[in-house]
């Protein structure tokens, strides 16, 4: 009797399994006729809008649900490899170009987008960082211009305008200075030295594979380009052109002194002039680059990035309806309403810009400017090392000590 009993409880048990397995499975893959896709990003501000179009797409694709994550920056910079491993995770997903791009793509969870028709919807000139050996393997979604954004409404009072060439930025941050603005809100404590670097260096480096040759040995960071660099950095800290604590500040922080309008200038990118407005939302906007060398030595005007890199996972199981997903975002009417929305220029063609935001700056799609240096570094260590020498600047180390510091570290991640 006791045997039989036993022998019932362990059946019993394992039908329950057997049943909490499938509808473990049923909720991460079909429920109620419907596919459910896993999309992960880092672009937490842009959550309510995708919110819409996701909204859309579920209307439009009445069979498949997006379940979407966003997480933050830095986070997902460094755990986006692990989420993908088994599948179950980022059916569809974005990738950062550069290091994160070259990692994921060596780890083989790009699933190839050469054959798709959506791939067309795109600027074919700008897709070139989603792409290796000759695959298509991300699709930029993103025209982002990262250098500094400055208040013009504050530039119009003062009677200023965007310098040509060092000393002119320099005389630019005091004028501002001398009228009680911080001239140039840093995010030091997050994103600030890996964005402000890229306008930093443009005209110190004209070289295009300059990072290429550095981890090639070819050049040192202990050489004049970027110890250069290093300098300037620490002359505007020594000026006082950055807030107090400028290590201390975050982005939203920094953001928030621009939209105060206690700082004339971001030394981020434009994606940020969205939440500049949502400060004070009749603040006019528009974009600069210092330039850290004579007018006449200046090859670049700014920076820019073609970056959010759409892509399927090759480990799921659903690459179907990622694909229609991915189809969906690149529509011009969908690419549209998520560009006016969150104040992003796009790679997409077609698309209409109607926001004031991305009207005034749609000029510079047709500057010279130079593809983001720092998602040009192929390894994350030398990345890292780079980034921090501009903050152990700004902490107090002489420029020729941070250089030799960081290119210890890059010898050590020779190719």
């Amino acid at each position: 009797m006791k045997k039989f009993t036993l022998l019932t409880i362990v059946l019993a048990l394992m039908a329950s399994l057997a049943l909490a397995g499938c509808s473990s499975e049923g909720s991460s893959g079909e429920k109620d006729g419907k596919t459910t896709i896993s999309f992960i990003h880092w672009r937490g501000e842009d959550v309510e809008v995708f919110n819409e179009l996701i909204a859309k797409f579920e209307e439009e694709n009445p069979e498949i649900k997006v379940d979407m994550t966003a997480y933050p920056s830095e986070q997902y910079q460094s755990t986006a490899q692990t989420l993908l491993r088994d599948g179950t995770t980022g059916d569809v997903f974005v990738s950062m170009p550069g290091s994160q791009f070259e990692i994921i793509q060596k780890a083989g969870f790009f699933e190839d987008l050469s054959g798709e028709e959506f791939v067309s919807n795109f600027n074919e000139s700008l897709l070139d960082v989603g792409q290796s050996e000759g695959k298509q393997y991300a699709l930029p979604y993103q025209l982002v211009f990262n250098q500094p954004i400055y208040n013009a409404g504050i530039f119009e009072e003062l009677g200023l305008e965007p310098p040509t060439d060092w000393e002119g930025f320099l005389a630019l941050c005091e004028t501002l200075k001398e009228n009680g603005y911080t001239p140039i809100a840093f995010p030091g404590a997050d994103i600030g030295p890996g964005q402000f670097m890229n306008a930093m260096m443009m005209n110190n480096a004209t070289d295009e594979e300059v990072f290429t040759k550095l981890v090639n040995g070819e050049v040192k960071l202990t050489d004049e380009w970027w110890v250069k660099t290093l300098a300037q950095f620490k002359e505007l800290n020594d000026k006082e052109y950055f807030q107090d604590n400028a290590l201390g500040t975050k982005h939203d922080g920094a953001i928030a002194l621009v939209g105060q309008e206690k700082a004339a200038m971001l030394a981020t990118g434009s994606y940020a002039m969205a939440n500049i407005k949502s400060h004070k939302e009749d603040v006019k906007l528009n974009l600069l680059a210092p330039i850290t060398v004579s007018e006449s030595e200046a090859k670049y005007e700014g920076i820019h990035t073609t970056t959010f890199m759409l892509a399927v996972n090759s480990k799921s199981e659903k690459q179907e309806q990622a694909k229609a997903f991915i189809e969906f975002l690149s529509k011009p009417e969908n690419a549209s309403m998520y560009a006016n929305k969150t104040g992003q220029h796009l790679t997409v063609n077609d698309v209409n810009y109607e926001s004031e935001v991305l009207k005034d700056t749609v000029h510079w799609m047709d500057k010279n400017t130079r593809f983001q240096p720092r998602y040009l570094i192929p390894n994350a260590d030398v990345e890292k090392a780079v980034v921090g020498s501009i903050q152990d600047v700004l902490s107090g180390t002489d420029p020729k000590e941070a250089a030799k510091k960081a290119q210890q570290i890059v010898d050590q991640n020779l190719n």
